[in-house]
């Protein structure tokens, strides 16, 4: 499937490169750079890129790319999902997955590349299962490495789970304290207009497990509203035909952390099931004729069914026009940098409770424009972050964790998380222009 894979970075240099079959000369990435120079941002390229004699399929990640070399048609989307497990699994084994840590770990890089395919084939991609191939770099290893001269990170022993029938979990688990945990965690892409409507909604949501169970556990988890589960993807492990008959996710877990079913709801479906955002941001800006003007936001909770919202965040990207800003929070912190001409206002949690227009949370103050510049035509946008622990937006819950095939009575708890990626919450203002007397 996959012939050969070159990592990018930012700049366009091509830092390393794997070659699974024959060796793919680097020239075959100019097809890649020509895509690119025609895009205004670097997310903006193509993901899968024709050339005469192959194809070339790419994602963008943490200013990373990952450009995976094809002879043959595959499913795209099969490969893009692969590029990014790659990712995930360096996330896991090195903190993170930037061109510094690849390059500090080069070693470790080539033998996950090696363990994770077999001839262009996916083959381990279990975390837990190549931890028992490869070890995680650590202080330990690394001092043993300088006394021994061992530069490799292979296991001594053949790992159980080779001999297990069940290729995602190895053989002989035994736990003392038998515990599941699961996180529904929902991400909200929304659009609101200058007047507070929503335009568009939409939802990411998945479920990430911390499983540490002995033996080979059977579970099924069942959620009291599965009618919302729609463009569903699951983990290997999950019954498909279970889900599809009875809207039951069973299946026998992996040890340690995955992530169990992703999601996506529409944001048609969002709509009509009435899904309420959480916060709201009333906003008043105005520009005057000359070198002046005014700047105030108002945050505050909207049926968050008593929650807080926790690690609120704003950030407006101001007109180039915008010298300064003079402003006062009455919460939190707020710096302009008038280089970028980028506005945060770091808020903090946001009670519930906290209704009361006088104690809601505001940011007010002037700003500064350059004299003799026509006032700006784009209104700014306005940027949000947040997090909503205990509520899953969407209405998705839980219902049960049942646990079949062992006899113990494992501790089972389940959390939920509303969130916002960064960018991906905006809501549009509107301008007052005035002109002085």
């Amino acid at each position: 499937m996959i012939h050969s894979l070159f990592i990018i970075n930012g700049a366009g240099d091509v830092f390393m490169e794997k070659h699974w079959k024959t060796v793919v000369g680097k020239s075959i990435c100019d097809y890649f750079f020509e895509a690119q120079s025609k895009c205004a941002n670097s997310e903006d390229v193509p993901p899968v890129i024709a050339t005469p004699h192959h194809y070339l399929v790419n994602i963008f990640r943490n200013n990373l790319y990952f450009v995976a070399v094809l002879t043959n048609e595959v499913a795209p989307l099969f490969v893009i999902e692969f590029l990014h497990r790659i990712m995930d699994v360096f996330e896991y084994y090195f903190g993170e997955c930037t061109e510094t840590s690849l390059k500090d770990n080069y070693v470790v890089v080539y033998e996950l590349l090696d363990e994770m395919l077999d001839s262009g084939l996916p083959l381990a991609t279990e975390t837990n299962i190549l931890e028992e191939l490869i070890k995680r770099p650590n202080i330990i290893l690394k001092m043993t490495k300088l006394i021994t001269g061992d530069d490799t990170n292979f296991g001594n022993t053949l790992p159980s789970s080779q001999l297990s029938n069940i290729p995602w979990r190895r053989m002989g688990i035994r736990y003392t304290n038998n515990e599941a945990y699961f996180d529904l965690i929902e991400e909200i892409d929304a659009i609101i207009d200058r007047n507070g409507v929503t335009v568009m909604c939409e939802i990411q949501g998945y479920i990430d497990c911390c499983i540490k169970l002995s033996g080979n556990p059977d579970l099924t988890l069942s959620f009291v509203n599965p009618r919302l589960l729609d463009d569903v993807s699951f983990h290997p492990c999950v019954r498909l035909k279970k889900w599809e008959s009875e809207r039951v996710l069973s299946f026998i877990p992996p040890d340690g952390n995955f992530r169990l079913i992703s999601y996506h709801i529409g944001s048609q479906k969002c709509q009509s099931d009435a899904i309420s955002i959480p916060i709201y941001v009333k906003h008043n800006i105005q520009f005057r004729e000359g070198s002046s003007g005014r700047f105030e936001l108002t945050v505050g909770p909207k049926q968050t069914m008593g929650k807080t919202l926790e690690a609120v965040v704003i950030e407006c990207s101001m007109p180039k026009s915008v010298l300064n800003c003079t402003l006062t929070p009455t919460q939190g912190k707020c710096t302009f940098d008038p280089v970028k001409k980028i506005l945060v206002w770091d808020i903090g949690k946001i009670e519930s409770k906290t209704q009361a227009a006088a104690r809601l949370p505001s940011l007010r103050g002037n700003i500064v424009l350059s004299t003799g510049q026509p006032l700006p035509e784009s209104n700014p946008v306005l940027n949000v972050r947040f997090t909503l622990n205990q509520i899953a937006i969407s209405g998705i819950r839980v219902q049960r964790v049942d646990m079949h095939g062992e006899k113990y009575k494992p501790f089972k708890g389940v959390k939920y998380i509303t969130t916002v990626k960064n960018g991906r919450f905006q809501i549009q203002t509107k301008q007052n222009f005035s002109i002085p007397d």
